[in-house]
């Protein structure tokens, strides 16, 4: 067994911790400046359905699965946000009984909004970091996007 000096946990963070303390800043940031602006009724567990890319199109088991929550959760927050005026489910045209996942207006609304603040801390955090790292901080994660790595 190793000793806690050999402990990785006790060594400078880790990955995953690396992408959790900014993640978690930017939902906090995000669910503050939502109420701000007029959507105090959107709270963090919503962000599981109007992340990006938006639920428009999509079932709604694929969206549990892209929040890694169950079918039941999942339904469970798409009836309420549903309620609240974001979002609708209905049938896919062309389609034997399949309900897909829409905006409404106000959902638009919200997903637009989401995309100005994450706007604003890009360019906070390109000054912050300066431009250059900035650029190169979102090209290595944009090259871990698109690997199976992280899917």
């Amino acid at each position: 067994m190793p000793s806690l000096d050999e402990n990785p946990l006790k060594k400078p963070p880790l990955i995953g911790a690396l992408l959790r303390v900014p993640a978690m800043a930017i939902h906090r940031r995000l669910i503050r400046e939502l109420k701000a602006s007029g959507f105090d009724d959107l709270t963090p567990p919503h962000m599981a359905v109007i992340q990006y890319p938006g639920p428009d199109g999509m079932r709604p088991s694929a969206l549990a699965e892209r929040a890694a929550m169950s079918k039941q959760a999942m339904n469970q927050l798409l009836k309420t946000l549903e309620g609240m005026g974001y979002i609708t489910r209905g049938g896919a045209s062309g389609d034997a009984g399949g309900t897909v996942v829409s905006f409404t207006d106000r959902g638009r609304a919200a997903y637009q909004k989401m995309a100005d603040i994450l706007l604003d801390i890009e360019r906070e955090w390109a000054e912050e970091l300066g431009p250059k790292r900035f650029r190169e901080l979102k090209a290595l994660l944009g090259d871990l996007w698109d690997t199976p790595l992280v899917r």
